[in-house]
Formats: structure tokens, C-alpha cells, sequence
């Protein structure tokens, strides 16, 4: 799944809002429930050796909260990295270049949602 792909499978699946709140980083995307505001995925463009890759070449990223435990089994996965600019014990990277199993980000999408909404 690319970037375009992910954004749409979001905007057609999922009520929400979106924005890009960083000025400086246009490209970084928020999404956000309606109702509180949390975020439950963020895309952005970054280099690769943000996440640890050996390139300055950038690449998207998405961002996704999920389950602690599940974050660690994941890491062990093509295109799963410890989260960029986040609490790494909670949220993962999820390299947006067609390495990551497509059901799966759907899969953590709908984890993250639901971990990020109103109580």
C-alpha cells in the first residue's frame, strides 16, 4: 500500500478529520476522530535512516497506534519499525512502499482507531 492508497482506504472507511498541522512539514498528515481530537494515524514523509535505514532517500510512513506486546512481535515484520517521534512502546512505523502486508495496516488501523477513541 502507497501513501495515496492508505490515505483513501482512511477517508472511505473511517469518520474522521484530517489536517497538516506542521507548517514546516507540509506533508505530514494527521488523522483525527472527530469527537476528542486524538490522533490514530500519522503520515509523513521522512529519510530512512529516521527509522534506521541506511539512506537519506526519503519515504512515507505511517504511524499507528496498537498493543504494546504486538509492537515488539512487529518489529520482526518487513516494513514495521519502531515509531518515528513517538512513544515507541505503543505506536509503530509503518513503511508505506508495498513491503507491509496491506490487511495488516488495515488490520492496525482499526486497532489504532479503536485504542484512540472516546472511552
Amino acid at each position: 500500500m502507497n501513501r495515496s492508497e492508505l490515505e483513501k482506504f482512511i477517508s472511505d472507511n473511517y469518520v474522521c478529520t484530517s489536517d497538516f498541522p506542521w507548517m514546516q512539514y507540509p506533508n505530514f498528515r494527521v488523522f483525527r476522530h472527530p469527537n476528542n481530537k486524538k490522533w490514530f494515524a500519522v503520515i509523513m514523509d521522512i529519510p530512512k535512516n529516521k527509522i534506521g535505514l541506511p539512506s537519506d532517500d526519503i519515504i512515507s510512513v505511517v504511524n499507528l497506534k496498537s498493543d504494546p506486546i504486538m509492537v515488539g512481535s512487529l518489529l520482526r515484520e518487513n516494513g514495521f519499525y519502531p515509531a518515528y517521534h513517538m512513544t515507541k512502546s505503543s505506536w509503530i512505523s509503518v513503511v508505506l512502499e508495498g513491503s507491509a502486508d496491506d490487511e495488516k495496516i488495515k488490520m492496525l488501523l482499526d486497532i489504532s482507531f479503536e485504542a484512540t477513541a472516546v472511552k
